[in-house]
């Protein structure tokens, strides 16, 4: 089978032999390769068909320009930047079906640029030294994008590393071949929860959506998926946003390593994609439950949902702090925006009887919410638990209206 091209990229001048190694292994498979080179002082042994001028041209700049600044860093990010240009030309020609990118630390911060300036569902593979790594901000990875450890690797071929560039070769190959890309026939709903035990109008609406002739995703609003949602939102790939787990504000807000970046609950808004927000689990601040809570939090109740995750509960102060965030972020929307406030509780542990139930703080936040909330915002009062039917209905009802009136597409 011959019919998908990979593009592979990497610094011809240091890494030759095992980028030549990861095109042996794609064509014995039966795949196409392209090869970009990004390195900026030597040359590869044999010329590629991107070369790094052409990819330092692309970002507006030169090698020459590259090896004046006396500074690795910079040179590498006039690479990074027109790599990213070059690869989102290419891929908009359709003149290749998936991407490996190889590096240490240096490629790494490149490969992670040029992997966010490709679409979700275009394979992308990055082999890496620092895979895995807290080196790795949340908010640069991109939405659907594969990595593996290059384990033994810095510095020449071994059977070690190896193992890794041939898993990546063929994964990024049967990626290729395999992949279903998103069907853009309907009109795409983007919605934020957590999982039925704690969240549950995603039951509700996603059949009622469905039956409207939209297509509906769900987002897990824990960290990365707050980025895929923020991503796609971005660029516009919504008709409109059911944005009802903002946890991730207040996460980035008060330090937590569990963040969607700090545009979170921003793209919509400034695509001008009609957004409905309700504030659900904004009383709590998620945590890496495997690591010890920082000193700010020890005097603070929390709920350790599993080994991986802890939930921090936030105190009448900090939620008001939050409920600003989230009125400063809606700020700035171009398009119609509804701000849902469920007064019977946000979550399914904040019901009387429950230990997360706080009725004053609850309380708290929404008067805070009310005294900040910006004109552009409509406040909907809804007199029920977020999880009872009335709020999926009153979300529902707000959507229909906006279609009604020609705001929605579809």
């Amino acid at each position: 089978m011959t019919d998908r091209t990979i593009l592979v990229v990497g610094t011809y001048d240091t890494k030759d032999d095992e980028l030549t190694y990861l095109r042996e292994v794609i064509e014995a498979q039966g795949g196409r390769v392209l090869r970009m080179d990004v390195s900026v002082l030597g040359e590869p042994s044999t010329p590629v068909e991107y070369s790094k001028h052409q990819v330092a041209e692309a970002g507006g700049s030169s090698i020459e320009a590259a090896i004046a600044s006396g500074d690795e860093n910079q040179a590498m990010q006039i690479m990074a930047r027109g790599g990213a240009m070059l690869v989102a030309q290419l891929h908009a020609k359709g003149l290749f079906d998936g991407m490996v990118v190889l590096g240490g630390t240096m490629g790494t911060d490149l490969a992670l640029d040029l992997c966010a300036a490709l679409p979700i569902g275009v394979p992308k593979y990055i082999v890496s030294t620092v895979s895995f790594s807290p080196l790795l901000p949340p908010e640069r990875i991109a939405a659907d994008v594969q990595m593996i450890l290059w384990a033994g690797g810095l510095y020449g071929l071994n059977s070690i590393c190896k193992a890794s560039l041939s898993q990546a070769a063929g994964a990024v190959l049967g990626a290729a071949r395999a992949v279903e890309r998103p069907d853009r026939s309907k009109p795409l709903i983007g919605m934020t929860s957590f999982g039925k035990s704690f969240l549950k109008y995603m039951v509700t609406l996603k059949p009622e959506l469905e039956a409207r002739g939209y297509e509906v995703a769900v987002f897990h609003a824990t960290g990365m998926g707050g980025r895929a949602f923020e991503s796609l939102a971005a660029q516009g790939a919504f008709a409109c946003v059911f944005d009802f787990a903002t946890q991730e504000i207040g996460n980035h807000l008060h330090g937590s390593a569990i963040s969607a970046g700090a545009d979170r609950m921003t793209n919509a808004g400034a695509s001008g994609t009609p957004q409905i927000i309700a504030p659900a689990c904004h009383d709590l601040v998620d945590m890496v439950g495997w690591q010890p809570l920082p000193d700010k939090w020890k005097d603070h109740p929390s709920h350790a949902h599993n080994r991986l995750l802890t939930s921090v509960v936030l105190d009448n102060a900090e939620r008001r702090a939050v409920a600003r965030a989230h009125c400063e972020k809606l700020a700035g929307a171009k398009g119609p925006t509804a701000l849902l406030l469920p007064l019977g509780g946000v979550h399914e542990l904040d019901r009387p009887g429950h230990d997360l139930h706080d009725p004053e703080g609850l309380a708290g936040f929404f008067d805070e919410i009310r005294a900040c909330a910006p004109d552009n915002v409509a406040l909907h009062e809804v007199k029920a638990h977020i999880n009872d039917p009335d709020f999926p209905a009153a979300a529902l009802e707000i959507f229909d209206a906006w279609r009604e009136e020609g705001l929605i597409k579809g």
